[in-house]
């Protein structure tokens, strides 16, 4: 995944909705991959990257590198400079080998591999429409306009609304209608006071379940993006946004504290769709260095100061937001698709 609204139940519960296997995606990209290793079906020094290995197992990142993080453990492959795994151990070259559904064993029919649903397809470029289109306020939603729009089946475009709704984005009003929620900064607050108060609980009660290779793989990660800024693209930073605050708090074993989150982190979408899309991208961002002090308190097993460094980032985030919101309110305002309609105040 990239970090977009779907990935936000991956990290811990990251799906039991393909085949049979009601296993953790993780665990079953594990298992498909220990297996084709093991077999020899990928050989010693391959090179395997988050995102092939995701295309091939119809998955977003998530899941992908939580499954090579267990596989490093268990000492099947090791750590490429911080930019992926060669298989095995040792010292010998990366292989750079195109990998294919036969080379891990996977077909069409195969458990490991999980089909993706259609609404994904239209799901991502939808939701940074409504994001756009919600600055300006609220807006009633056709589902099947939109589903002629996207050219696909009513049935996928309802899923797309119902992933849509679950972010708080969209909503049904009283005659069940689909709405598209305003974003304007008295909602903005209100989702930021929810991410104050509960972030840096999740992120106390997920610090001892962390896998401190995988955190060590964040921190790799923000250290390089640190060193590169501004030559980030927007998915780079999205990943480091969903690396603290999705896949880390996703380890807290509170799932009821995770699912009052869920929508509140409908906030990190704001600035992934504004930024670098609507928005230029900012001479300074210095919620890489933020993160970074977080993960440097957790490496020292100081989880207090961790989760105060982690509220302070949340704190200081809420101006940023709120003038980007402001700024493509006042200098772009996107057509209005067939299927909305704006509600008048």
């Amino acid at each position: 995944m990239n970090g977009t609204g779907q990935d936000l139940a991956e990290a811990g519960a990251d799906g039991a909705e393909a085949g049979l296997d009601k296993s953790p995606l993780y665990l079953r990209i594990r298992d498909v991959l220990a297996q084709a290793i093991s077999a020899g079906r990928l050989p010693k020094g391959a090179l395997l990257l988050e995102g092939p290995v995701a295309t091939l197992f119809a998955s977003t990142r998530t899941p992908v590198r939580q499954a090579l993080v267990l596989l490093e453990e268990g000492g099947m492959v090791r750590r490429f400079d911080g930019r992926g795994f060669l298989v095995g151990q040792g010292r010998s070259g990366p292989k750079r080998v195109a990998l294919t559904p036969d080379m891990l064993g996977l077909s069409e029919e195969a458990p490991g591999l999980r089909k993706a649903p259609g609404w994904e397809a239209i799901y991502e470029s939808l939701e940074r429409e409504m994001v756009h289109l919600s600055v300006f306020g609220r807006h009633r939603i056709n589902e099947v306009e939109l589903a002629r729009a996207r050219g696909v089946g009513r049935q996928v475009a309802r899923d797309a609304l119902t992933r849509l709704e679950a972010l708080g984005i969209v909503e049904k009003d009283e005659r069940m209608r689909w709405t598209l929620v305003p974003l304007d900064e008295s909602r903005m607050r209100d989702l930021h006071d929810i991410r104050v108060a509960l972030e840096p609980v999740a992120l106390m009660q997920a610090a001892p379940f962390i896998p401190p290779a995988e955190r060590g793989m964040m921190s790799d990660r923000l250290e390089e993006a640190l060193a590169a800024y501004p030559d980030l693209s927007v998915q780079a930073m999205d990943d480091l946004e969903t690396d603290l605050h999705i896949t880390c708090l996703g380890y807290c074993p509170n799932r009821e504290l995770l699912i009052a989150l869920r929508r509140a982190r409908f906030m990190l979408n704001v600035s992934k769709h504004i930024i670098g899309v609507s928005h230029r991208m900012p001479a300074a961002e210095p919620f890489i260095a933020e993160h970074l002090a977080v993960f440097r308190a957790l490496d020292v097993d100081d989880i207090a100061r961790a989760a105060e460094t982690l509220r302070h980032h949340i704190v200081v985030s809420l101006p940023k937001v709120i003038s980007r919101v402001a700024e493509l309110r006042e200098a772009h305002r996107p057509a209005i698709p067939a299927y909305a309609t704006p509600v008048a105040r």
